[in-house]
């Protein structure tokens, strides 16, 4: 099941354990992004471009860098910046064409903008504080900003379903009080919007982890991030909730298969170890019709010849 996440770090955060279990996934293929305008901005981007793209370069300390991207998003010409957000902008499209699911993690609901052009962006990149506005996105704004998107999309793959979390990272260098305001935006967002399409889910990564985990022992130092632990129960809350039957059974597959590769022998040269990676290697061929898998097929023939 082709799928694409994207949003602020938790996007991936849970990106890299569906990429770990074989899930067909892009992950944040702009780099993370915090506010949904920015978000929803980039997905209609690579459906539609826009000179804003160009408008958008800075250059700063011999580099380029774009507004609309992570920091990640860096070269020493700007052409060879533009090749790279375009290649960006072409696999997102790509991905956006075939996805069956859409995870949009919102991290938090103020956004800057240029003073002097009023261009809202999605990384500063370390420009001056003074050179951008502050303000905190609206309900409306980005209902509307989404719907956008979803109405252009549409037309070219009306199949696809979405699924809205809000992160459990807080920020801090909003002060608590302004995160939560910021969170209670995103959270009316994501409510309203589930109601409006049956197509829309909500997937309450915020809510577990303030309320089920609600204990310091399950962040980590810097008491923001959620440690492992956390990840886990968020995690299997998400596989159990929200992964059509079907991928939730090959999932299953996949991680008691997962565990026989794992597995190792005290006498690899058994005739019962040998039996077993024959095993192994039969069930990783039925799983490979849904799964890619031809790394660990590779590793299980090569095994089997010592």
């Amino acid at each position: 099941m082709p799928m694409l996440s994207i949003g602020s770090c938790f996007a991936d955060t849970l990106g890299d354990r569906l990429i770990t279990n074989k899930f067909d996934l892009l992950k944040n293929p702009a780099g993370t992004l915090f506010n949904p305008l920015s978000i929803f901005e980039f997905l209609n981007l690579s459906l539609e471009r826009s000179e804003i793209i160009e408008q958008a370069i800075l250059k700063q300390d011999d580099l380029y860098l774009n507004y609309k991207f992570h920091s990640s998003f860096r070269a020493g010409t700007k052409h060879a910046l533009l090749r790279k957000i375009e290649k960006a902008l072409d696999a997102t499209r790509n991905r956006l064409l075939e996805a069956e699911i859409i995870f949009i993690t919102l991290g938090s609901a103020w956004a800057y903008a240029l003073k002097n052009t009023k261009m809202a962006v999605a990384n500063c990149h370390k420009t001056p504080q003074k050179e951008f506005k502050k303000e905190l996105l609206s309900v409306e704004e980005i209902m509307s900003q989404f719907f956008n998107f979803k109405e252009v999309l549409q037309s070219k793959n009306p199949n696809v379903e979405y699924v809205f979390s809000v992160s459990p990272i807080r920020h801090t260098k909003d002060t608590l009080p302004l995160n939560n305001v910021s969170k209670s935006v995103l959270l009316l967002a994501c409510h309203y919007m589930s109601q409006m399409d049956k197509r829309i889910h909500y997937f309450p990564s915020y809510e577990v982890m303030m309320d089920d985990l609600r204990d310091y022992r399950f962040y980590e130092k810097d008491l923001i991030h959620p440690n492992e632990q956390a990840i886990d129960y968020i995690w299997n809350h998400l596989i159990k909730g929200h992964l059509h039957q079907k991928d939730e059974k090959t999932y299953q597959k996949w991680i008691a298969l997962d565990k026989s590769l794992r597995h190792k022998p005290f006498n690899p040269k058994s005739k019962a170890y040998q039996k077993f990676l024959q095993d192994t290697l039969s069930e990783t061929r039925q799983l490979a019709d849904q799964l890619n898998l031809e790394e660990e097929i590779q590793y299980l023939k090569k095994a089997l010849k010592k």
